[in-house]
């Protein structure tokens, strides 16, 4: 398998469990139950696996006005990544079960530092247990492990350069999150609903069929150059409510082989803690 590889599946992972130069981390997560994953990992997990948790490993602290789940800076993550055994040679794979959000902010925090070899399992755990394969209980550790960051700022934009490009055209803003909430009929966890102004709206959701999986790349290929319209995939800027499921739109633009699309990581939650930052409602125009 190349390094670069975005996706692997059950039956490419499974030969590895025992293999030390590939990490497997369990990222399962509920945004209404923070502690929920880390009890279902204790329980069961894939064997091997370390637990990722993504208030207190894959986010920095909240402020009230740099959303829900920001970014840590590249040393905190730098740090953390050495803590849980990836070195510079180690192949990381992620999983989730909820279709591999919460697994692709683990796989794009590694790939803003430069970490080419990082991969979501496609179908996560459900696929695992699908297969029969095994799993454990407990904890699992790691030797921990030199990490060297190589940060790639081109990955990410920020709020003041997401409100100075507004209009621009060179610049696609895209909302990753639920119609409704794009359209600002419902908002459960942000104080303000609506979205920010000229982004178009496509659920994270529809990368994935009935069972979980991400599409086919010549499927997501084919709605993702509908949805450009004739620009580049790397005119697009991807945010969500808090920089998570957005994560999981840059994994599966990849796997369609569609490069260059930024995050904007504080996303929605950032956006609207500011009153003075304009808000749209209502369908796309």
């Amino acid at each position: 398998m190349a390094p670069e590889r975005s996706l692997v599946t059950v039956e490419e992972l499974a030969p590895h469990l025992d293999d030390p130069s590939w990490a497997i981390f369990d990222c399962r997560f509920d945004l209404t139950r923070p502690d929920w994953g880390e009890e279902a990992y204790i329980q069961a997990h894939i064997p091997g696996a370390l637990y990722a948790h993504l208030d207190r490993d894959l986010s920095a602290e909240p402020t009230g006005i740099n959303g829900r789940h920001p970014l840590p800076s590249g040393d905190v993550l730098a740090a953390l990544f050495s803590r849980l055994g990836i070195s510079d040679e180690t192949q990381v794979v992620a999983y989730d079960d909820k279709g591999g959000p919460y697994a692709a902010r683990l796989w794009w925090s590694l790939r803003y530092l430069g970490h080419a070899a990082a991969a979501v399992l496609d179908g996560g755990l459900q696929a695992w247990q699908e297969a029969g394969l095994p799993t454990s209980a407990g904890r699992e550790s790691r030797p921990a492990a030199r990490f060297t960051p190589r940060p790639r700022p081109g990955m990410r934009v920020s709020v003041d350069e997401v409100l100075t490009h507004l209009g621009d055209p060179r610049w696609l803003l895209l909302d990753a999150r639920a119609p409704e909430r794009y359209r600002g009929e419902q908002e459960p966890y942000d104080p303000v609903a609506g979205h920010i102004p000229g982004a178009r709206n496509r659920f994270w959701k529809d990368n994935l069929d009935a069972r979980g999986r991400f599409l086919p790349p010549e499927e997501l290929r084919r709605q993702f150059e509908a949805l450009l319209q004739g620009a580049s995939a790397s005119d697009l800027v991807v945010y969500c409510g808090s920089g998570v499921t957005a994560c999981h739109y840059l994994l599966a633009l990849e796997a369609a082989g569609l490069e260059g699309a930024r995050l904007y990581p504080g996303s929605w939650s950032e956006w609207c803690s500011d009153p003075r930052r304009p808000i749209a409602t209502g369908p796309e125009p």
